[in-house]
């Protein structure tokens, strides 16, 4: 029994052992399948994987010959502009170097004709000199017959001589001249009509006139209270930061701002518009309102230079330099636009400095920044030439620029080809006709001068220039003159005038003679 039992127990073990035998081996065949699987399944993975790599290397080739055909393609066709953009600017090169030489030739012509003028002009005087010089041998010879027969001094014959010519010439004199005028009247008209359609040919209007005021309109006349404010608070505080004269006067419709400074004037009308159009006018408002307009005036003011800069090709500047070329819009001188001329002024300079073999970008900006000191005259003391020249020595401008500055006013003698180029282009665009208008100084004087030619004459008691000077009104004493004397008094006036006095166009003399009866009943 117990031998049976003990062989059941064994075969029992040993089929437990060969159980776990054959199931290790069914696991490790079981492994060796999956492996094999995965060995395929990353054999095919990596085949997948080296395809889609090829593909994508392929397609890469392929997108950057197309990127490489359309860059060559774009570069071709701005190659292309570039050359007709070349071309034009060299097409207008030639044109205004053939303008420039046109001009040259004109004044050279114009200089030839002026020399045998003056050849003329000389020959005539030595005909007048010998003409005094036979009048007054025979006044001599004339004098010694008289003397001789009358018994008289040489001095007392000649003033005794003069004096009865005059008698009896004046009365003669005077009716020759006034029929003669009556005569040039006749034709006047056409003389005047021809010589304006003359000077419209070669009127300059590219400059800007030399105002003091500016007029804002406004909807209705009622705003004008509220522009003054209470107290006139609102306009002392226009008048405060603007820095213009408000003038509210019976002009209906209108305001006047009246400053000599155009950037103020041009600041204050946009106040003053913005604050008629919004309706709000309180100090207040219009302190935010002048600084918003200031903000943007600034902006613009660089934008502006910037795009002068841009246009002429020329290098980098200091902002504060381009901020101050756009400032010049804003600036007059003489009538003529500051900005405007200066960039006539460096123009011209190019043109000039390149026909003589010299740096044509230099020379265009030394031309712009020649009257650079004008943006800063309103401001500080100085003549426009030391502020200008301090201002781009300040800021590491070239050489050239800052002897150019100095060299166009005569501080100092023009260094170089650019700077002599310069100094002969302000002088040409503010000599151009119509570029430039006297100045105030200028005007006043000449009238005071013409008032005093005119009372300095016998018989007058007073004169007034009027009409901007183009006319003076001269009172005669109708006890002292007549009427024949007073043509002769207009003619002297004029011909004295004409003598001392430097004024474009013509001055009317007008000579007023009244004579009154007063009675008086009792």
């Amino acid at each position: 029994m117990l031998v049976e039992m003990s062989i059941t127990a064994a075969s029992l073990l040993i089929g437990g052992i060969a159980g776990a035998i054959v199931e290790k081996k069914l696991e490790v065949s079981k492994f060796e399948l999956h492996e094999a699987e995965a060995r395929a399944k990353a054999n095919a993975i990596e085949h997948e994987a080296e395809l889609i790599l090829r593909n994508a290397t392929l397609k890469a080739k392929d997108l950057e010959l197309e990127i490489k055909n359309k860059f060559e393609e774009d570069a071709k066709e701005l190659k292309k502009e570039y050359a007709q953009k070349m071309t034009a600017l060299e097409k207008k090169d030639e044109a205004l170097n053939d303008l420039f030489k046109d001009e040259l030739k004109n004044i050279t012509k114009e200089k030839d004709e002026l020399k045998i003028l003056n050849k003329e002009i000389e020959r005539k005087s030595l005909e007048v000199e010998e003409l005094k010089e036979e009048y007054k041998n025979k006044t001599k010879e004339a004098l010694k017959v008289l003397e001789q027969s009358a018994g008289l001094t040489e001095n007392e014959a000649k003033e005794i001589v003069l004096k009865k010519v005059e008698e009896n010439s004046r009365d003669d004199i005077a009716h020759i001249v006034r029929k003669y005028e009556e005569q040039a009247k006749q034709e006047a008209k056409k003389k005047a009509n021809f010589i304006i359609a003359q000077a419209t040919t070669r009127y300059a209007g590219d400059y800007a006139a030399e105002r003091l005021i500016n007029v804002v309109n406004i909807p209705n006349d009622d705003l004008k209270g509220r522009i003054i404010g209470k107290e006139g608070r609102n306009i002392k505080t226009l008048e405060l930061l603007l820095g213009v004269d408000v003038i509210i006067d019976d002009t209906p419709g209108a305001i006047i701002l009246s400053s000599f400074n155009l950037y103020r004037r041009a600041i204050a009308t946009k106040v003053i518009e913005l604050l008629v159009e919004d309706g709000r006018i309180q100090p207040a408002r219009i302190e935010d309102t002048y600084e918003k307009i200031k903000a943007e005036f600034d902006q613009e003011l660089i934008e502006e230079g910037q795009n002068i800069i841009m246009e002429m090709g020329l290098r980098k500047m200091h902002p504060e330099i381009i901020k101050l070329i756009g400032r010049l819009k804003f600036r007059a001188s003489y009538g003529q636009n500051a900005l405007g001329h200066s960039l006539e002024v460096a123009h011209l300079a190019g043109i000039i400095a390149a026909e003589l073999g010299g740096n044509e970008q230099l020379a265009k900006r030394a031309g712009l920044l020649h009257d650079i000191g004008k943006a800063l005259t309103h401001d500080y003391a100085g003549s426009h030439v030391d502020l200008g020249g301090e201002l781009c020595k300040r800021y590491k401008e070239h050489p050239v620029v800052i002897n150019a500055i100095y060299a166009h006013h005569g501080q100092e003698e023009p260094k170089s080809v650019e700077a002599a180029a310069v100094c002969a282009a302000d002088t040409l665009s503010a000599a151009r006709p119509g570029a430039r208008r006297e100045v105030l100084e200028a005007f006043l004087k000449r009238v005071q001068e013409i008032e005093e030619i005119a009372t300095s004459k016998n018989g007058i008691r007073q004169a007034y220039a009027i009409n901007a000077g183009r006319e003076v009104r001269v009172i005669a004493n109708a006890k002292l003159v007549n009427d024949d004397e007073a043509v002769l008094l207009s003619k002297e006036i004029a011909k004295e005038i004409e003598e001392k006095v430097q004024y474009p166009g013509e001055i009317k003399v007008n000579v007023i003679r009244e004579s009154r009866a007063v009675g008086y009943a009792r």
